[in-house]
C-alpha cells in the first residue's frame, strides 16, 4: 500500500529543522519501503504492507523523536484516501498570484463533516468544502487578509490539522500514483 506521511510543523519559520535526506533514512530504518520526500515541508511517500495508519504514525513519530529529538505529529493517508480528496478538490483551484487554495488535512479525532461548524468562515469571500480527511479552503488573494482562515491559525482546532496548498496536494497525489504504478510493475 502506498502512503503519504504529512508531518506537522517542520521547517517552518526556521523551527524544527529536519534534513529530508536524513528523514528518508529515518523512515527506511523504521521499515518503510520506496521512500520519497517532496519539498521541505514534511511530505514523505512510502510503501508498507503490514501496519495500520496508527501503527505507522506511532513508529514514525518515535523514529523522528529518536533521530531528531523532535516531538512531531505524523498524519498518515493512503492512496485511496488521497484520491477521495482529489475528487472533491475543484480543478480550477490554484495557489498563485490570484488565488489562495489550501487543503487542511485532519487528524482522525476531528475527521467529521461537523468540524465545518467550528471553522471560522467568511461566507462572502471563503469557499470551503469537506472531503473525508480534509477541509478544502479557497479565497482570492485580494481578500486573503479578511478570510476566516486567519482566525483558525493558532486555535486548539488548528493543532489537529496540517495544511498543504492545493498545488502541493496535487503533486503529492501524482507522486503517489506514480509510486503505485511502479509497485504494480515490480510485482
Amino acid at each position: 500500500m502506498i502512503y503519504i506521511a504529512l508531518l506537522r510543523g517542520i521547517n517552518v519559520g526556521g523551527n524544527n529543522k529536519v534534513d529530508m535526506k536524513l528523514l528518508k533514512q529515518t523512515f527506511e530504518k523504521a521499515g518503510m519501503k520506496h521512500v520519497t520526500t517532496y519539498i521541505n515541508s514534511g511530505n514523505i511517500i512510502f510503501s508498507n504492507e503490514s501496519m495500520s495508519h496508527q501503527e505507522l504514525a506511532d513508529k514514525l513519530e518515535q523514529g523522528i523523536s529518536a533521530d531528531f529529538g523532535l516531538n512531531i505529529r505524523v498524519l498518515i493517508r493512503n492512496l485511496p484516501e488521497i484520491r477521495e480528496v482529489m475528487k472533491v478538490l475543484p480543478e480550477h483551484w490554484t495557489n498563485d498570484a490570484q488565488m489562495k487554495g489550501d487543503v487542511l488535512f485532519l487528524w482522525d479525532e476531528i475527521n467529521d463533516r461537523s468540524v465545518l461548524d467550528q471553522i471560522p468562515i467568511n461566507p462572502e469571500i471563503d469557499t470551503v468544502l469537506f472531503a473525508s480527511g480534509a477541509i478544502l479552503y479557497s479565497v482570492s488573494k485580494a481578500n486573503a487578509s479578511r478570510s476566516g482562515l486567519i482566525k483558525l491559525v493558532g486555535t486548539k482546532l488548528y493543532k489537529h490539522m496540517t495544511v498543504r496548498n492545493v498545488n502541493t496536494t496535487r503533486k503529492i497525489h501524482q507522486l503517489m500514483e506514480t509510486a503505485a504504478e511502479q509497485e504494480i510493475a515490480a510485482d
